[in-house]
């Protein structure tokens, strides 16, 4: 068993505080701007699209997150006080939104490029899994996206939140998935070359969502209403993207390698 005690505080610079969320989410998109370059320079494809398309994933993401968490798990609140919505320093990401957004912000950048979208959202799939890591490790340190109490002496005890009994680390959980997904894509995208495009990308939504499906039930519901499904609103939401990426990695068979 843990007691975590980790402070959601990394530092303080005068009247500014920085989290380990954002250093965390930030330092992601840093490492994955380092891999696009490798993977540009791969394709000889010029490094210099790589700032235009960073900014564009930035805001892709941070605004789909937001949306997603506003609309899909609190949507009273939220409708009901829409300046709430712009609050985001408060917290509330949903990585259903920010996948979302990631797909529209690749979609937007390649319209003004010579860019295939499934060519260039393969390459991006990987640094993405390795984002989603550094997300959930936030969570973690902001203690968030709790699980549900564990049985006997396993789990994590969140003394941070004044807790004296273990919860299931479903944010560990998670960011374990997710960092096999990141191995697992790197292997396919360097070592297998009858790929078709898409078939990256296609992993990527599998391999993520059903994991999160997998891990729902240890969670709490972040959702404040009840679908009367017998599954949460995370696992539900997730189904769509495993579909896509099924058909994503099923049509990828019938294309020229990537």
């Amino acid at each position: 068993m843990f007691v975590s005690t980790i402070s959601p505080l990394a530092f303080a610079l005068g009247p500014l505080e920085v989290r380990w969320y954002g250093v965390l989410f930030s330092g992601g998109f840093i490492i994955g701007y380092f891999m696009m370059q490798y993977f540009f320079r791969r394709k000889h494809y010029a490094t210099a699209d790589l700032d235009q398309l960073l900014v564009y994933l930035f805001i892709g993401t941070v605004i789909g997150a937001r949306l997603g968490h506003c609309f899909f798990y609190e949507p009273d609140f939220y409708l009901s006080h829409p300046l709430e919505i712009l609050k985001i320093w408060k917290g509330g990401l949903a990585s259903h939104g920010g996948t979302i957004g990631v797909m529209l912000s690749i979609y937007l950048f390649v319209r003004k490029k010579k860019y295939g979208f499934l060519e260039l959202a393969d390459m991006l799939s990987i640094p993405i899994a390795l984002v989603c890591v550094m997300i959930r490790l936030g969570n973690f340190c902001n203690a968030e996206i709790l699980g549900i109490p564990s049985a006997g002496d396993y789990g994590v005890i969140f003394a941070s939140l004044g807790e004296d009994f273990p919860r299931h680390p479903v944010q560990l959980y998670e960011a374990a998935a997710y960092l096999g997904t990141f191995m697992i894509l790197l292997c396919c995208y360097l070592k297998i070359k009858t790929r078709g495009s898409g078939f990256i990308t296609g992993e990527l939504l599998v391999l993520v969502f059903l994991a999160r499906m997998l891990i729902e039930p240890y969670k709490l519901e972040q959702a404040d209403y009840d679908l009367g499904l017998g599954l949460n609103l995370g696992a539900l939401l997730s189904i769509p993207f495993v579909l896509l990426g099924l058909y994503l990695m099923y049509r990828s068979f019938k294309r020229q390698p990537a």
